[in-house]
């Protein structure tokens, strides 16, 4: 398998694994924007040469869109090998290459959220634990932060207050999420006007700055969904989802 670093010379001419489609496709044009603001922070994409779910995006933890103390790390945004492309050892492939540029850039280790069992649009946690992470921070909702340190000394990465008890202060459905996921870009509108047509109060948080981020209420940015205060989960819903969520 051949892999490349997506970077601003070559955004605009190479596909995003996890939204194939072309540029003026809004799910590709917004996440292609999100990357293109976040590469000066030293955020790293890279993907194989085919078409298809094969990458992983990683990024200094200090510039991480999640609130985190983890100064030094490198955070692991998505490692994603889907479709014909498992069980090839591509995860493993992706995996190395972050480890060895994190050590080349003087990386305490890397860590990345997970849970005890496998929830959508975040790390395997039986994968985590074969290549040597451990679990450092736990959230109330059960969103756990797994780290690799280079070092035994290395202290642990921990989650911020804020993202530690997840819940806020309002009644109805709150949505935060940011651009980095290319699905919200199609499906927030979708669910938002979902709940307009039903009369079920909604309101979407956009979260458009890593200091934002990085002092949401929730350690998952990307896609967190509450209710009447309570956390409820990180999927991404249609329309169909959503009411099927709201009528149980």
């Amino acid at each position: 398998m051949e892999y490349i670093r997506v970077t601003k010379d070559n955004l605009e001419k190479e596909h995003i694994c996890c939204a194939i489609s072309n540029n003026k496709d809004i799910q590709v044009s917004s996440k292609k924007a999100w990357l293109a603001d976040r590469f000066d922070d030293g955020l790293v994409f890279l993907k194989s040469t085919e078409r298809g779910k094969c990458f992983i995006e990683y990024i200094p933890a200090e510039n991480a869109w999640n609130p985190i103390d983890a100064d030094g790390y490198m955070f692991i945004d998505c490692l994603w090998v889907s479709g014909s492309f498992k069980g090839h050892g591509y995860s493993n492939d992706l995996l190395g290459a972050c480890v060895a540029d994190s050590r080349e850039k003087g990386k305490k280790g890397l860590c990345s959220l997970c849970a005890e069992k496998k929830k959508p649009f975040l790390a395997d946690p039986k994968f985590l634990k074969y290549k040597g992470f451990a679990v450092c921070d736990e959230a109330d909702n059960g969103i756990q932060l797994w780290y690799l340190p280079f070092s035994f000394d290395a202290e642990p990465p921990r989650f911020k207050d804020c993202a530690r008890h997840p819940h806020v202060e309002e009644k109805g459905y709150v949505l935060y999420y940011t651009s980095q996921c290319p699905f919200n870009a199609k499906y927030v509108p979708i669910v938002e006007q979902t709940a307009k047509e039903h009369d079920i109060l909604f309101r979407a948080v956009h979260i458009e700055s890593k200091e934002q981020a990085q002092n949401a209420p929730t350690p998952i940015t990307n896609y967190a969904l509450f209710c009447d205060g309570e956390y409820l989960t990180n999927e991404q819903m249609n329309d169909k989802k959503f009411l099927k969520l709201v009528s149980q």
